[in-house]
């Protein structure tokens, strides 16, 4: 009783699912996809052994439409499952059970498949499949794009709970945990959706902020400053990118910015002030700095 989205990027060859049930914690048991392998979402009467079976045949070597006759020829009951491949060439394969509960259906298209059970109208998977199409962004944001397109239409009869998204890299390491790149899941909110969307922004700002941490490994410091800075604009609500960024600020000698940003996290939470202490304890700065920070944040606050 779903709406979800498989799909795959021409451009970067990342594979992603994205769901929204009246479900609690739908993100177990629709989504499932890996690098260089494939995508599945598995619903309805669910079958959740469809995941790994799915990847699996499609690991083995089985186009999407092979790995979903695999499927459905081992089960007892296909005509009350729903569920939806794309591997890792773009080729797509979908089915939807004639014991479906209806409004049921799916639309599949050039590298992705839109299917939805127990909707309000049966026009969901083709507005999502519309929504997709012509987003212009990134995969994550196209398939946030289809799932709104579905709650427009009606969505879920029986509403909304719970909802997920997973997408893992196109050019896969062989090491699966570093391959899920966003990997979300809304348990259960009234309004799942926009849950979903803010996490999301606050993924992509910390996706921002692992870029500069890169960097800084790398010696480019500058460069480094500059991507915490992106980060920071991305989400300012989140402190610890503010803390982080004063911080590195503070290590190339710009005392005054960095402290700006440290005293703006301390606001927030004065164990941020603690966390400098323990960040000397574990050598990660040294006593030097730390007692030039904590002096200027003194000062600002007798200043106050």
């Amino acid at each position: 009783m779903t709406y979800s989205i498989v799909a795959r990027d021409k451009q970067t060859g990342e594979l992603g699912v994205a769901v929204q049930s009246h479900y609690f914690q739908v993100g177990p048991v629709v989504p499932w996809a890996v690098a260089g392998v494939g995508a599945v979402a598995t619903q309805s009467r669910v079958n959740v052994s469809f995941g790994p079976l799915g990847l699996g045949h499609m690991r083995a070597g089985s186009t999407a439409a092979q790995a979903l006759k695999a499927l459905l020829a081992a089960d007892t009951q296909p005509e009350v499952r729903q569920v939806a491949l794309v591997d890792a060439a773009g080729n797509v394969a979908a089915h939807t059970g004639t014991k479906c509960i209806p409004a049921a259906g799916h639309r599949m298209a050039d590298g992705f498949s839109c299917q939805a059970n127990l909707m309000e109208k049966d026009t969901v998977w083709d507005a999502m499949s519309e929504a997709y199409s012509s987003a212009k962004a990134p995969l994550a944001e196209r398939m946030l794009a289809a799932l709104d397109a579905a709650e427009a239409e009606g969505g879920d009869i029986r509403g909304k709970q719970s909802a997920a998204m997973l997408v893992v890299t196109g050019t896969p390491t062989g090491r699966e945990w570093e391959d899920r790149i966003i990997d979300l899941r809304v348990e259960d909110a009234p309004d799942p959706l926009a849950e979903l969307r803010r996490l999301l922004h606050i993924k992509r700002a910390y996706e921002t902020d692992t870029q500069a941490d890169k960097l800084e490994e790398a010696g480019d410091k500058d460069a480094a400053l500059e991507k915490r800075r992106e980060a920071m604009a991305l989400a300012p609500e989140m402190v610890e990118l503010r803390f982080w960024t004063g911080l590195s600020m503070a290590e190339m000698g710009r005392l005054d910015e960095g402290c700006r940003l440290i005293a703006e996290a301390a606001d927030k939470n004065q164990r941020w002030i603690e966390t400098i202490r323990r960040l000397v304890a574990a050598e990660r700065i040294s006593q030097e700095l730390a007692g030039a920070i904590e002096t200027r944040l003194a000062a600002a606050t007798r200043r106050q």
